[in-house]
């Protein structure tokens, strides 16, 4: 499993929410680059970076600070965050990115999902972030009526074969991972990667998430802990790797 330290920003700077509430944010870094540069210094082998602007209006709005991270750490980054189209999709590629994360746009156009992957390959990422067991989108601000797992079973089958899964009930509350549904979401995924992000907030949630014994549970993003200070990146990833805990 690999450690993804998570990179969200807003407004230029590296924030995070709770539980994907926008009113609801604590500012980190005025200049993102300074948290990629750390997380790499730190042992980070990939970045997720979050451009919340960018969900919430559904076009890119931080490609440039995309740019900039990808041209300074030798890490490879995978970007979300208001790729809605295909033209959106490659721009960021083009910024730099290695994967290019689809929230909204997966579920309202799945076709689109299908043609991206045909020429894009594994650096397409579907993200599937569920409230109430069900799916929001929008920059976690329009509910739906669809459950993660159909929505994930559905793309697995049109070849996606990387997920993104969150519970944003816990998101950032550092209380500890939502496992509640997530067996069912990594077999919905069938032979495709799943990371999990929300909740961590110690090395013994990452234990937990390790231990699960999910053959295809790749990786854990981790964010608010990580700029708390409860371990570092190099801590967590030797958790993941079974070194630690």
């Amino acid at each position: 499993m690999i450690l993804y330290p998570a990179i969200d920003i807003r407004g230029g700077r590296t924030v995070r929410l709770l539980r994907g509430d926008y009113d609801h944010e604590t500012v980190y870094d005025a200049d993102p680059l300074d948290a990629a540069q750390r997380w790499a210094e730190q042992g980070a082998r990939r970045l997720h970076i979050v451009d919340l602007d960018g969900a919430r209006d559904g076009r890119p709005a931080n490609l440039e600070q995309v740019r900039r991270i990808a041209a300074a750490v030798e890490v490879p980054v995978q970007v979300g965050g208001g790729l809605r189209d295909a033209e959106a999709f490659a721009a960021a590629l083009d910024a730099g990115a290695a994967r290019g994360v689809l929230g909204t746009g997966a579920l309202e156009r799945p076709a689109l999902v299908e043609e991206l992957v045909v020429e894009h390959g594994d650096r397409v990422v579907v993200s599937v972030d569920a409230r109430g067991g069900r799916v929001a989108i929008a920059g976690w601000e329009q509910h739906t009526e669809v459950e993660p797992v159909e929505l994930i079973g559905s793309l697995a089958r049109r070849g996606v074969t990387h997920f993104v899964y969150t519970p944003v009930e816990v998101d950032g509350t550092m209380e500890g991972p939502g496992l509640d549904d997530l067996r069912e979401v990594a077999a919905a995924a069938a032979e495709a990667e799943l990371i999990y992000s929300g909740g961590v907030g110690g090395l013994d949630d990452l234990v937990t998430l390790r231990d699960l014994g999910l053959d295809n549970l790749a990786g854990a993003i981790v964010g608010r802990a990580l700029y708390e200070g409860r371990f570092t990146v190099a801590e967590g990833q030797a958790v993941l790797d079974g070194d630690a805990g």
